[in-house]
């Protein structure tokens, strides 16, 4: 296992990053010695979000895909490493990822650099990834046989997941929470079953039809390997866990209850007895015919991507569950005025709790990184008893948003 020590004397011997980037690392020690003192003695503020808890001062903020190609400083580090695979199964280099946009923006979640795919080798089914395909799995499951070949999680083939955890929850230090993620059962079979990314999703769709106790059997196994994954990243060190269905919207409604949602309901229910404290995040690509179906999964919080309006969201979901996102990714490309207009906006639309402000996608590639820096920058300049001065606390409807807004 890797040290605190000798990673930090890795970060120290990165290459210096841009003169921009190094002027927003600068304001880095104030922003976390104010972080520090407010959240000493209390856990992290995304984590309370998550919870719904009453009286915070503010949402707290990451982005989706915040350590990447956007980013100088991912880009340089990409050039030495070229093979995603050695970037994000090295320990060092995890670490080093990691970090950079937490060093450069202080947002209020810290996530792994990882990739829903990574437990696969874990559980018998290698996989490679392709510079002009994506991951490929050159023997997709689609038999009884496949399925019963394929292993409980081995946890040390993973190992470097949990030092990086360990060693990033130490960096950390309590200023920022520590994210782990996993894929759904549903979206990791589409690349098991497919053998790499797709636009159909014929085969697996079809054994809904022609193979369910095929299927059934699949998702059931990778159910149970996501369960103790979650786990072992708990256990590593994260406070909050992220599950992508990211492929879940390719479903029709009917067929997500029957296909995703049992699936995610069996991971939620393991996690709540095994780490009950720990808030879980279900976000699903394309969830606006969805989200009422989400809301008894038993997760603590439901991610909204860009094309569901915010107050429209929350009306559906009500105030009993956290909600999550959701700035158009592309709003980053705007001028500054613009974005921080729609920031306000979504998180008067949310309401004054129980909201983790967030992108409705990732992070798109070449975004400006000073748009990104502002992203936070407005975020923690809000305050809750400013926004809903003289208001109570309710679900805000688009009209009424729009004429406060305006």
């Amino acid at each position: 296992m890797i040290s605190p020590t000798a990673t930090t004397a890795f970060l120290a011997a990165a290459p210096a990053s841009s003169s921009s980037t190094h002027r927003r690392r600068s304001r880095l020690p104030a922003i976390s010695a104010s972080l520090a003192s407010s959240f000493s003695t209390e856990e992290p503020l995304l984590v309370r979000a998550a919870r719904g808890e009453d009286g915070l001062p503010r949402p707290p903020a990451w982005m989706m895909r915040q350590a990447g190609r956007y980013m100088a400083e991912y880009q340089a580090l990409a050039k030495r490493h070229p093979s995603f695979r050695e970037r994000s199964e090295t320990t060092d280099l995890i670490v080093e990822i990691t970090l950079q946009p937490w060093r450069a923006f202080a947002p209020d979640g810290v996530i792994l650099f990882s990739d829903i795919l990574t437990p696969l080798p874990a559980i018998g089914v290698p996989f490679d990834i392709s510079d002009s395909k994506g991951p490929v799995i050159q023997s997709p499951v689609r038999s009884e046989e496949q399925v019963r070949e394929l292993t409980p999680i081995d946890f040390e083939k993973l190992r470097f997941v949990g030092e990086s955890l360990k060693i990033l929850r130490s960096e950390i230090d309590g200023k920022a929470a520590l994210l782990g993620f996993v894929g759904a059962p549903w979206t990791i079979a589409t690349y098991v079953v497919e053998g790499g990314m797709t636009n159909t999703y014929k085969n697996i769709k079809s054994m809904c039809h022609t193979a369910p106790n095929v299927l059934r059997g699949l998702l059931s196994h990778l159910a149970d390997a996501i369960s103790d994954y979650i786990i072992y990243q708990v256990n590593s060190g994260a406070q909050c866990i992220q599950i992508f269905d990211s492929w879940g919207g390719q479903l029709p409604p009917h067929v997500w209850e029957q296909w995703s949602k049992p699936y995610i309901k069996q991971i939620v229910n393991k996690i709540k007895i095994e780490c009950p404290d720990v808030p879980l995040v279900l976000y699903i690509n394309g969830n606006g015919g969805l989200l009422e179906r989400m809301t008894d999964t038993g997760v603590d919080v439901i991610g909204l991507d860009w094309t569901v309006d915010m107050a429209d969201g929350r009306r559906r979901l009500g105030n009993e569950i956290s909600v999550q996102g959701n700035v158009d990714p592309a709003f980053l490309f705007s001028p500054l005025r613009v974005l921080t207009d729609e920031i306000h906006r979504v998180v008067k639309s949310a309401g004054p709790k129980g909201h983790i402000l967030n992108l409705g996608h990732g992070v798109l590639v070449k975004t400006p990184e000073e748009a990104v820096a502002h992203f936070f920058d407005v975020t923690r300049s809000l305050r809750y008893d400013t926004l809903f001065q003289g208001c109570v606390a309710e679900v805000l409807e688009p009209d009424k948003l729009r004429a406060e807004m305006y």
